[in-house]
């Protein structure tokens, strides 16, 4: 078989500052012929984003680019590629290390170089580089991004803890820069967050390795789903729980809305999909970090379609749907994780629980259900 002509791309991204500049280090020392991209969005404020090109010598070029409709990441996008491609064109470089500014989200420059698979590119992995020790800290971490000198655009309203979470569980590896702040909870909370993750050290040769395994976009897009989500386990080490909850009666709204503070600050990080008996039809997305929430619809549960719909329905979730059937609601479920050092197991599950339709609300039917109070409208229909 002939060689892939195209440039390998590997994405590392990482809020963690240090550990992602250690990584694309030992990259550039490791991979010969490698070259470093890096998009500093530290003055977007003033209009600018600094490209940075080097290689395991030092710094090759640096030049500036204007923001795109005042927005860094879509300054970033409109730049990255052609500077890849102008890479690849040259012939000279093995592997093009793309390494995101400390607040930009791995899924959407992942699917942006992808989309260029035929101009002589391919995404052939993404990384986040992560310091252990640090991941309570920042999944913990409600405050604004703009509070902490890191939004993207002066329209950035995303916060410290729900941003790491989502370049925490995107990628297929994370690269570990242990230190001796580290212990045991912080790796057994790692492990629990992204259970599937394949977990290499920074400083080992198979960073390299991971760096060419490939990567599919649309198999981590589903992945992410709250349909289809690969969530974790049921866990318990090292001081560090994961709570699985699933049940088969919804939710009555106005009890889960009353709880909605309890529920989002009893773990460090909790996410899934859930039902409301008000609206029967809406598969809702649950995503919890640092005690913010963010709830919102996913679309309809496909038990909600007709049939000729379900060959419009992506294979991965119908797969899913088939997997978590039920022959009275179909895929309609309460399925949310909570993971966190000293999680109450108990104490959460019992207020879970009492948000539940009771015996009687429940035998109303969903006729009935309909009537109850919709106290999720100023969440859910705010857009």
């Amino acid at each position: 078989m002939a060689p892939d002509p195209r440039l390998p791309v590997v994405i590392v991204a990482g809020i963690h500052s240090d550990a992602r500049k250690e990584v694309v280090d030992r990259l550039l020392r490791t991979v010969p012929g490698s070259v470093a991209l890096h998009h500093d969005l530290t003055a977007a404020p003033d209009g600018t984003v600094r490209r940075l090109v080097r290689d395991a010598s030092g710094l090759l070029s640096e030049d500036r680019t204007p923001l795109v409709n005042d927005c860094a990441c879509c300054a970033l996008r409109e730049d990255l590629v052609p500077e890849l491609e102008r890479l690849a064109g040259a012939g000279l470089t093995r592997l093009a290390v793309v390494e995101l500014w400390d607040s930009v989200e791995p899924r959407a420059m992942a699917e942006v170089v992808a989309a260029h698979a035929g101009d002589g590119l391919t995404l052939s992995n993404v990384i986040t580089a992560v310091d252990p020790a640090l991941v309570l800290p920042y999944l913990g971490n409600g405050d604004d991004l703009a509070e902490a000198g890191l939004a993207a655009a002066p329209t950035d309203r995303r916060t410290v803890g729900d941003t790491f979470a989502r370049q925490l569980e995107y990628p297929p590896v994370l690269a570990l820069v242990d230190t001796e702040e580290a212990d045991d909870e912080d790796h057994a909370l790692l492990t629990q967050l992204h259970p599937t993750a394949r977990r290499v050290a920074a400083g080992s040769d198979d960073l390299a390795a991971a760096a060419f395994a490939g990567f599919g976009v649309e198999a981590a897009a589903a992945a992410q789903h709250p349909a289809c989500a690969l969530l974790p386990q049921d866990a318990d080490d090292a001081g560090v729980t994961t709570l699985v909850w699933h049940r088969r009666r919804p939710f009555h709204p106005e009890r889960l809305y009353a709880a909605l503070e309890d529920l989002c600050c009893a773990a460090a990080r909790s996410r899934g999909r859930f039902w409301l008996a008000d609206r029967p039809d809406t598969l809702l997305a649950w995503d919890a970090a640092g005690g913010a929430l963010c709830v919102e619809s996913a679309g309809p549960w496909l038990a909600s379609l007709p049939d000729a719909a379900w060959e419009l329905v992506p294979p991965m979730r119908r797969a899913a749907a088939a997997l978590d059937w039920d022959p009275e609601h179909g895929d309609r479920c309460q399925h949310l994780v909570f993971t966190s050092p000293g999680l109450d197991r108990e104490g959460l599950r019992r207020l879970l629980d009492s948000c539940l339709l009771t015996d009687e609300e429940y035998a109303s039917g969903p006729d009935g259900w309909r009537h109850l109070p919709a106290a999720f409208d100023s969440l859910l229909d705010a857009a």
